[in-house]
């Protein structure tokens, strides 16, 4: 059994008393998590993240007050937000999307097995993203599966000015692709493709790989960048 100082604290926020009743039993009786309080609504799941500090927050998509969409929106201005994990019955491609961009680590479907659950809060507290059911370390790559595809894509605001070996860049990082790998498939250095990304950032005003994903869905850029990898 797992020491009490190496126990996750969780918060459920769930506004179904018996599903939330149902889900602290489950894992009080796992070793290796505790469950730190429940909220039935979003302001209540808000206040006791507040006060708890859980390194988990189990965050029920639907809730009354507050959907669980705006209390990720509003964990945000938390110095130390929890490490979130939403809930939900279905999956929805343009929620799951919206639910990242605001700062969701993990997707379980409320149907999952436990094992499922249990891996999924073990992942997420150890800095994995987790969407459904599989630990993920490039969400970049695994957002290609949720992305609406538009049935065309113009050429939006000139493509941000982007030339043609930046596309392909693109193309690549959201794939997940590495530096050693671009530049290995491109027969260039990697100071070349740090480069290029420096480019690519400034023009998109982004900083990171996860950015550069999220930027590519909100304005329809992947089915271009997918083009690129044909």
């Amino acid at each position: 059994m797992e020491k009490r100082n190496e126990e996750i604290g969780i918060l459920i926020a769930d506004d179904h008393t018996i599903f939330r009743e149902g889900l602290r039993k489950l894992l009080e009786a796992k070793p290796g998590f505790r469950v730190l309080g429940e909220a039935g609504d979003g302001e209540e799941a808000l206040e006791l993240a507040r006060q708890l500090e859980p390194e988990v927050l189990l965050l029920d998509v639907r809730m009354p007050k507050l959907s669980g969409l705006e209390v990720l929106n509003k964990l945000k201005a938390f110095s130390v937000p929890p490490r979130t994990i939403v809930l939900t019955v279905a999956v929805n491609e343009d929620q799951v999307v919206q639910a990242l961009q605001l700062g969701a680590r993990g997707i379980i479907l409320k149907h999952s097995a436990t094992a499922v659950l249990f891996e999924g809060i073990r992942s997420v507290r150890a800095g994995q993203y987790w969407v459904c059911h599989e630990s993920v370390s490039d969400l970049a790559h695994a957002l290609l599966n949720f992305a609406p595809r538009p049935e065309a894509v113009g050429r939006p605001r000139e493509f941000f000015g982007l030339t043609p070996r930046e596309t392909e860049v693109i193309a690549l990082i959201v794939a997940g692709f590495t530096n050693r790998d671009i530049a290995d498939k491109f027969v260039i250095s990697e100071h070349t493709v740090k480069h290029h990304l420096t480019n690519i950032f400034d023009k998109l005003g982004v900083s990171n790989r996860l950015e550069l994903a999220l930027f590519s869905i909100d304005h329809h850029l992947l089915d271009r960048v997918q083009m690129s990898l044909e």
